[in-house]
């Protein structure tokens, strides 16, 4: 597996070494490798919509055809 080094900010190692010590990870390397795993997959499925997918028309009107509302 390839080792990265990265400096972090003292709030976020304080954090992870509170979720170690709370038992939430076995040690530092699991909680860092699981955290950035979880925030890569949250990033991916959160990230820009690719104008080839996004529904006609909606994103230029509004719901339901209106121009200048939204209709619920």
């Amino acid at each position: 597996m390839p080792k990265v080094e990265i400096t972090i900010p003292e709030h976020l190692e304080m954090q992870i070494a509170q979720l170690v010590e709370e038992g939430e990870f076995l040690n530092r390397e699991e909680a860092i490798e699981d955290l950035l795993s979880t925030g890569l997959k949250a990033y991916k499925t959160s990230g820009p919509i690719d104008e080839d997918e996004a529904e006609p028309g909606l994103e230029d009107d509004g719901m339901m055809g209106h121009d200048d509302e939204y209709v619920f």
